[in-house]
């Protein structure tokens, strides 16, 4: 079943069973609940447990704490890879900082920072028994197994990738987890398969903006920019509205010395940039 159970979040995180009711009591928590009413915790709660305790350690009030941890819940990066994550704490702020970007201000001298890798390698053995699990139930389908990817996929890619294999194998036109194999490959380096990937997401879903999108990203940085030229306005036709592939596109016409080109996207860029 996807996610982690109350029992393996207390043993990860060294949290007695009143400290996990607390902090389920401030409500910053969306765990799920199992067929059997269990909850169960996502990759994302682990992270704001972690912080939480890292607070707690630092001697920061409940109150302050269930306030930071709603500004930690908004300050995440969204679709950002959580492995890439840092957290730290000032008083009873929290710091966010995803590949050099920060998501709130710093004020004073950290008490506290980790790498949400350090929890994912924490998080990996478990992540490798539910794909084990997974793969002795028969019954399981390709969207079973693409659901127990997406769960996997912050926590633990090696396994994320396993269950989106499976799930390929059940249903090769299963295009979200193409998209997110590919995304997998891509971001281990694997540009050629990410982009073959990206290419049979296209062909069972050629109406699909995010696939071409993707497609523009891994061709781009194989060097192939007429083709990435070539996807991301195929993108923009079909969402004229994604800000990110004019951008990108932008600055590839500017790389390839099309100023107007460069200009008109990049415009777009901003003007959609405005209304986000």
């Amino acid at each position: 079943m996807p996610g982690y159970s109350r029992q393996e979040v207390q043993r990860l995180l060294a949290l007695s069973d009143g400290e996990l009711r607390g902090l389920l009591a401030t409500g910053v928590l969306a765990p799920t609940r199992g067929p059997r009413g269990a909850l169960r915790f996502s990759f994302q709660d682990l992270v704001v447990l972690r912080a939480a305790k890292e607070l707690r350690n630092a001697k920061v009030s409940p109150r302050r704490i269930q306030r930071a941890l709603r500004a930690l819940k908004q300050a995440l990066p969204s679709g950002a890879a959580l492995s890439k994550v840092r957290i730290g704490a000032v008083g009873d702020e929290l710091v966010v900082r995803d590949e050099g970007a920060l998501y709130a201000p710093v004020s004073g001298q950290l008490l506290f920072d980790f790498g949400v890798g350090e929890l994912r390698a924490q998080v990996e053995p478990l992540a490798r028994r539910a794909v084990a699990a997974a793969a002795r139930d028969p019954a399981l389908d390709a969207s079973g197994w693409y659901f127990l990817a997406c769960e996997l996929d912050e926590a633990s890619p090696v396994q994320a990738r396993a269950a989106y294999e499976r799930a390929l194998a059940l249903d090769p036109t299963y295009v979200d987890a193409r998209i997110n194999l590919g995304r997998i490959l891509h971001e281990a380096g694997d540009l050629l398969r990410a982009a073959e990937h990206y290419r049979q997401a296209v062909a069972h879903r050629p109406d699909y903006a995010v696939a071409w999108f993707n497609l523009g990203v891994v061709l781009e940085d194989l060097g192939q920019s007429a083709q990435a030229v070539r996807a991301y306005q195929a993108a923009i036709e079909r969402d004229p509205q994604q800000a990110d592939a004019h951008h990108n596109l932008g600055h590839l016409f500017e790389r390839l010395g099309q100023p107007a080109g460069a200009l008109r996207h990049l415009s777009a860029y901003r003007r959609l940039s405005r209304g986000r």
